[in-house]
Parts: C-alpha cells; structure tokens; sequence
C-alpha cells in the first residue's frame, strides 16, 4: 500500500472543487424542479351543459331545478355531492344544492340559482369534483320545528320570515290558539333570524332587524288554506307533525300533516308542502288532500287560499293577474310601518273570488298551487303599496312565462 502526503495548498483545493460541485447540483436541481415539476391536479370531469332560456322580455334571476334522472355519468344519489355548476361564460363556479324531493333520504334533484338577462339563453357546464362542504354563510334559508315555543314550525330566507302552529299551541294555559293560519314576520336584515328571535323572545319589539308584528290569529293570515263547498270554508286544526325535506342553502323543502276534519261531512286530511327560495319575498304552498275514507274528494269541492282583511286595509282584488293582495298599518304592538301581503295563483285555476270569515280568498279548481308573500316598508325593497304591487306584477309575469330548462350530453 502506498502512502499520501496532503499539504495546506492540496486541502484548498479541494475545498473549492467541493464548493464549486455544490453549486452545480444545486443549479441542476432548480433546473430538473423547473423542467419537471408534481403532477398537475386533473381537470373535473365535464358530465353535462345545462342550457337556460328566459323568453320573458325581463331580467330574473330563477332558481333552475336538474332532476338527477336527466343528468348523464350519476349513477347513484351520492354522486349529487360532488356535481359542480360552472357559468361556461366566465368560468365562475355557481353555489348548488341537491334536494330530496321524494322524502326517501336520498338526494334526486340539483338545483342553482341562475341570473337570466331579458330574452336570453344561458349556459352552464356540470362537472363532478370533490364533495360540496357548506360553509354558515352560505346559507340563505333556514327552517325547523320550534318545540320550545308549543310547537311552531318557522322558516325564512334573506328577505322574509313566516311560522305555522302546532298542536301544543292548542292547549297552551294563557293563550290557546286553535288555526292553521300562515303567521308573517318582518325583516330589515339578509340575517337568518328565527332562531336568535326564538332564543332572545322579545320578536315584538323590533331591534333593528325586523319581528313579529303581524296578527293571524284564526284568519288564513298570509296565505292560509281550507276547502270550499257551498260558498263556506272549511279549515284544519294545527299541523300535527312536521319534516324538513331539503334545508338549503339555496332551497328550504318542507311538510305538514294534519289529522282528518270536517269538510261538509266528508272526512278530509291534508299534507301540506311549503317551498322557499333564496332572495324570494314569496313562499309556493301546495296541499294534498285526501279523504278518510279512501275516496276521491267530491268534484264540488274547491281549494281555496288567501290573506287576512284587516279593518282599514287597502284590498285589491285581481282574478285576471290571479291576485288577491292586503295592504296593512302594524299597530298592534307599537307603530311598524305597512305591510302588504299577495297570494297568487294560476288565473286559470281560478273559479272564484271571496272575501269570508275576516278573509279574502281566491277558489281555485284543484289540485292547485299558489305563492303567499309579504313585503314591508321599512324592509328597504319597498316604501309604499305601489312598490309592492310593482313587485307583485312581476312575479305574475315571471309565473306566466316559465324558464326553459334544457341538459346538455357531451
């Protein structure tokens, strides 16, 4: 074996060779990372476009619904989680909801809210990416049984709150109610509410978010239904029980069931369906009735459905535009401005108009559906009746010119 001899000069040059190898494997590693760089994330995969036509000569926006059915690659109800809404014009992700319609637990429509310029088509791209993960401030209706407060059942969006009755209210010792009334609450906030409302229990006091000024008592209140024979009214009792189908973010689904009563001798009952959308002053109501009996309903019955008529109230009565409307002072629990309530249905439904037991009540040939909804002055969307009513026209535009909705298979 040979032997070595290193000196200080060797030990420096070696020294800078090391130095100088250092800096060429760093560079190459920047240039490798620059030339190579991870994997890129997979683009979502396109299952679908969704064209929406608006052939009204008006600007809406509608909230666009896609049964699971029509919409290419979902084989299953999960897959409803994952669907992604894209506007195609600017590439901008839509918040979506998927809705249990059915009430079977499984999600089988997917809804969006679309914005529709006048006589305009639309598009929109479905992909399937990662599960959908709701954030609070998403949600923009809300709605739920309120046991605490002898069984109400509340909901609300962003511009408008409404309760119905329950069975404990019923009996309750210091002010018993026996109605099946539509209750209506004023809002000045986008806020969700109803459960800060409940929790404080001072909601006829407006603290700057609105309240519980409106008084329903046994009228139909703001929307309110019965059954119609000879000319008289025919109304339930309270809801017995109640279940959330679909709570939002975009769409509140729920039902009411009532136990069987008298309607000109037949026994009827009756569960009652209440939709609401986000950003809407109007709730759709749609009842279903059947008798105890089994048997169809009598041909002679009509469904009927309407508001309060308040002493001093300005009415309009419109069958042509399907109309019934109630302006009102709120003085009952202090001086909270007006509040007008619409119902609106199907003017060919229509067979008749009444104004009935403290009501003004449109009868409509069933089955049928109808909108109930209220506005308020101090609410910012309206400062007088004629606002509201401007309000209420439109929406009678919008219903009698429905959105075209059409999927798309890539």
């Amino acid at each position: 074996m040979y032997g070595s001899r290193v000196t200080p000069t060797m030990t420096r040059i070696h020294a800078r060779l090391l130095a100088a190898a250092s800096l060429s494997l760093a560079a190459a590693g920047s240039l490798f990372a620059q030339a190579a760089p991870g994997k890129a994330k997979p683009e979502p995969a396109v299952v679908a476009e969704v064209a929406v036509r608006n052939d009204a000569a008006l600007a809406r926006r509608e909230t666009i619904e896609v049964p699971i059915k029509d919409i290419p690659g979902l084989s299953k109800p999960v897959d409803m989680e994952k669907v992604q809404v894209v506007l195609v014009s600017t590439g901008a992700s839509i918040l979506s909801q998927g809705m249990d319609t059915n009430g079977d637990y499984d999600d089988d429509t997917l809804v969006f809210q679309a914005d529709l310029p006048a006589k305009a088509t639309v598009r929109y791209r479905l992909t399937l990416g990662e599960v959908k993960r709701y954030g609070k401030e998403d949600f923009r209706v809300y709605g739920r049984f309120v046991r605490e407060r002898f069984d109400d059942f509340a909901w609300e969006n962003d511009k408008v709150a409404f309760r119905m009755y329950g069975e404990a209210l019923e009996s309750w010792e210091r002010e018993p109610l026996t109605s099946s009334s539509v209750d209506a609450w004023v809002k000045k906030t986008p806020k969700l509410t109803v459960n800060d409302w409940y929790l404080v229990d001072d909601y006829h006091k407006d603290h700057g978010e609105g309240g519980d000024f409106y008084s329903a008592g046994k009228t139909r209140g703001c929307g309110g239904s019965g059954l119609m024979s000879d000319g008289r009214l025919f109304t339930s009792k309270n809801f017995r029980r109640s279940r959330v189908l679909s709570r939002g973010p975009i769409r509140l689904l729920f039902e009411l069931t009532y136990d069987a009563w008298d309607v000109a001798g037949v026994k009827v009952r009756e569960t009652k369906r209440v939709t609401l959308d986000a950003g809407s002053h109007f709730s759709r109501f749609e009842s279903r009735y059947s008798t105890e009996s089994g048997a169809p309903l009598p041909e002679t019955f009509l469904w009927a459905a309407g508001t309060k008529k308040e002493k001093g109230a300005d009415i309009r009565i419109d069958p042509a535009l399907g109309v019934v409307r109630a302006w009102e002072k709120l003085n009952r629990y202090g001086e909270d401005g007006f509040m007008g309530c619409a119902v609106v249905a199907d003017p060919k439904a229509i067979a008749s108009t009444h104004e009935l037991d403290g009501n003004v009540l449109l009868a409509l040939r069933g089955p049928a559906s109808y909108y109930a909804g209220t506005g308020w002055d101090r609410g910012g969307d309206f400062k007088s009746m004629a606002d509201f009513d401007a309000h209420v026209d439109v929406f009678t535009r919008r219903l009698a010119s429905p959105i075209s909705v059409e999927v798309l298979k890539r």
